[in-house]
């Protein structure tokens, strides 16, 4: 179980995913029945340490306090042309070899790349960065695609709000779908975003009223998951045709309007396994799966155990997780 974390920050660290990091793995939510972690920013030279827009930060701990973390975190390096110190990557060497986890920000994924540990693995980095991370790193597989990479022990995101996810995302991993979505609920940040990066590259933008009618798609599907929602319907509720609907979905959500269905359908799934002890053939149709088998097929190919199973693990957390909220 996930108690203890760390940050690595280095000169020139990024300044927003140390804060991110504080924020999820720092600030205590026990009081609100939420998981609370020992959190420690810890660097080479315990002292002053610049970030990447000037402050300076004073960080007590050094590399040592790393050696019983559960996971470290490599904060955005902001010297992609340049080798992170090697007491970094012994640090992540030494967390990987005694069954910890690795999360990278943005540009973390050059310290992580640089220590080996994902070597044969893959990244994910910012869309800007990626060439650069695979011709410096050419043992590593970066995907430039996605918003994060869960490549187990290896988490890493695209960019720095990408870490959102990416922490959302372990969370929802550890502790279930209830404690993820309580903790971005507090975050003012959706559990899940669909999509990859492609819908933040600079490309052409949708038309302001195309847009906000597609927001509105989105938040009305959210509220009928358990009715039949093909695109012609979704289309028909944009005022568009379903080939400009599909279209202008994926500019504004970087996937198809099924493939974000299923995703809504099976996080609902969660939730209701979590919180309810409705039998798996009636969430099965509060989630618009219909039958059972439809949904053990898709909860399956998409987190990997089935929802007996996910049940039993964190049937006790969501109900904890509820407490507060």
């Amino acid at each position: 179980m996930l108690r203890d974390v760390v940050a690595l920050a280095y000169d020139g660290v990024g300044t927003f995913g140390l804060g991110v990091a504080s924020e999820v793995f720092g600030f205590d939510r026990g009081s609100e029945g939420l998981p609370t972690y020992d959190f420690a920013v810890v660097t080479e030279h315990p002292g002053r340490v610049r970030t990447d827009t000037g402050l300076e930060v004073h960080v007590e701990h050094g590399l040592e306090r790393a050696a019983r973390a559960d996971l470290v975190i490599a904060l955005g390096w902001e010297h992609g042309d340049v080798d992170p110190p090697e007491a970094y990557g012994q640090v992540l060497r030494d967390a990987v070899a005694r069954g910890a986890r690795v999360m990278s920000q943005c540009t973390g994924a050059f310290v992580v790349a640089a220590s080996g540990v994902a070597d044969g693995r893959v990244l994910a980095t910012h869309w800007r960065y990626a060439d650069a991370l695979a011709r410096r790193y050419p043992a590593v597989r970066v995907d430039s695609d996605v918003l994060y990479v869960d490549d187990d022990p290896l988490f890493s995101s695209a960019g720095s709000a990408a870490g959102i996810d990416t922490c959302v995302h372990l969370l929802r991993r550890e502790h279930g779908a209830a404690v993820a979505a309580a903790v971005a609920r507090r975050l003012v940040v959706p559990p899940h975003r669909e999509g990859g990066q492609a819908q933040f590259v600079e490309g052409p933008a949708l038309p302001p009223d195309d847009g906000q009618r597609l927001r509105d798609v989105l938040v009305w599907a959210s509220e009928r998951l358990d009715e039949p929602l093909p695109v012609e319907r979704l289309a028909a509720r944009a005022l568009q045709s379903p080939r400009s609907f599909a279209r202008h979905f994926r500019v504004l959500t970087g996937t198809t309007p099924l493939a974000w269905l299923l995703a809504q359908r099976v996080a609902l799934a969660q939730e209701l396994l979590e919180t309810t002890d409705l039998p798996v053939e009636e969430v099965a149709r509060r989630c618009g799966f219909g039958a059972a088998t439809t949904l053990r097929q898709h909860f399956t190919r998409r987190l990997g155990t089935s929802p007996q199973a996910y049940r039993r693990t964190f049937r006790g957390s969501g109900e904890t997780a509820l407490v507060g909220v």
